[in-house]
């Protein structure tokens, strides 16, 4: 019997999570479908990784120090990720999150001991007092902060080139016929795909954006499009941004509040996979990707996706029935 892991720090302790694969949930669709478990993160998201990596190379170039203050716009589990690593190397933590995000995720904030600075998400991207301008204008009027900008930044991209695209690599063996995962900041999608086309090319990477973000009309058209409220969180945009590499993925869905949230309900319900609506949409995107490469000739494709954050962060919204009734979802 192996002895279990031990770790000098929760940080240390973030990555190699667990692949499952998913049997209920794709039943019928004819495809082999795996799952990685980033919930199952210390901090509960897939955003660990990106905190840990950027906060240490923050700080092996001297731009955080013990003391310092990071400032970051998050729809909360980049959030935590990076209060994690505050907590860790003795640091400020401000960040910049919507009004309308989950209460499960404010309060996991706000216990950690980050200081929150609440905007309204409904304002357009060119208000000042807006989501994304808020946090560039805070970190204008305060330099001393470290802003590491993660929806600009492409070591948010790295961090998933040199930790989950290895992961899956080798946990599937090197058998891939597709990756399948949200778009949101991008660098999930694009860190792990470039890594997976790397070692081969003839993986298809593909993008689910929520129906209301710009990201799906400027792929498919290169078109701007006014952007719409939706309710998925963790998920799209209202502007483009640095980080996603478009001419890495190979196509995009676009998937609605209601069919994400159905599908992260019937998750738990049929796989036992408590987790949040990105999850959902990741599924829905894996049963029409199952589809469409059927259809292209591949008998039975393999195909891998993501599950980011964790249902337990959606109590009072995607998993309340009277939420989903109010806003129409059931």
């Amino acid at each position: 019997m192996t002895a279990p892991r031990t770790f000098d720090g929760l940080p240390a302790a973030v990555g190699w999570t667990p692949m499952v694969r998913l049997r209920r949930s794709v039943e019928g669709a004819g495809c082999e479908a795996f799952a990685k478990l980033e919930f199952l993160n210390p901090m509960g998201s897939v955003k660990d990784r990106i905190a840990r990596f950027m906060v240490e190379r923050a700080f092996e170039r001297g731009e955080l120090r013990p003391g310092g203050t990071i400032l970051e716009s998050s729809s909360g589990n980049t959030a935590m990720g990076l209060a994690m690593m505050a907590i860790e190397h003795g640091l400020r933590c401000v960040m910049v999150v919507r009004r309308q995000t989950s209460q499960e995720k404010l309060d996991c904030l706000r216990a950690m001991g980050v200081e929150l600075v609440l905007v309204d998400g409904d304002l357009p991207p060119e208000d000042p007092e807006s989501y994304n301008q808020k946090a560039r204008r805070l970190a204008e009027e305060h330099p001393d902060w470290w802003f590491p900008d993660q929806h600009n930044n492409r070591e948010n991209s790295e961090a998933h080139y040199r930790t989950t695209g290895p992961e899956i690599w080798e946990q599937m063996e090197g058998r891939i016929d597709a990756l399948v995962a949200g778009i949101g900041t991008g660098g999930t999608i694009c860190g792990t795909g470039r890594y997976l086309k790397e070692r081969d090319p003839s993986i298809r990477v593909i993008a689910v954006d929520p129906e209301g973000s710009v990201f799906f009309d400027w792929y498919h058209q290169h078109r701007l499009v006014e952007p719409r409220r939706y309710l998925i969180e963790g998920l799209g945009d209202e502007e483009i941004i640095g980080c996603p590499e478009f001419e890495l993925i190979d196509d995009m869905l676009r998937v609605t509040d209601r069919e994400a949230f159905l599908a992260t309900r019937e998750l738990a319900r049929t796989e036992g996979i408590l987790a949040g609506g990105s999850s959902g949409a990741a599924l829905w995107g894996v049963r029409r990707v199952a589809r469409t490469l059927r259809a292209q000739g591949i008998e039975r494709p393999r195909i891998v996706t993501l599950f980011p954050d964790s249902g337990s962060r959606y109590l009072s919204t995607i998993f309340s029935d009277r939420w989903m009734a109010d806003h129409g979802l059931l």
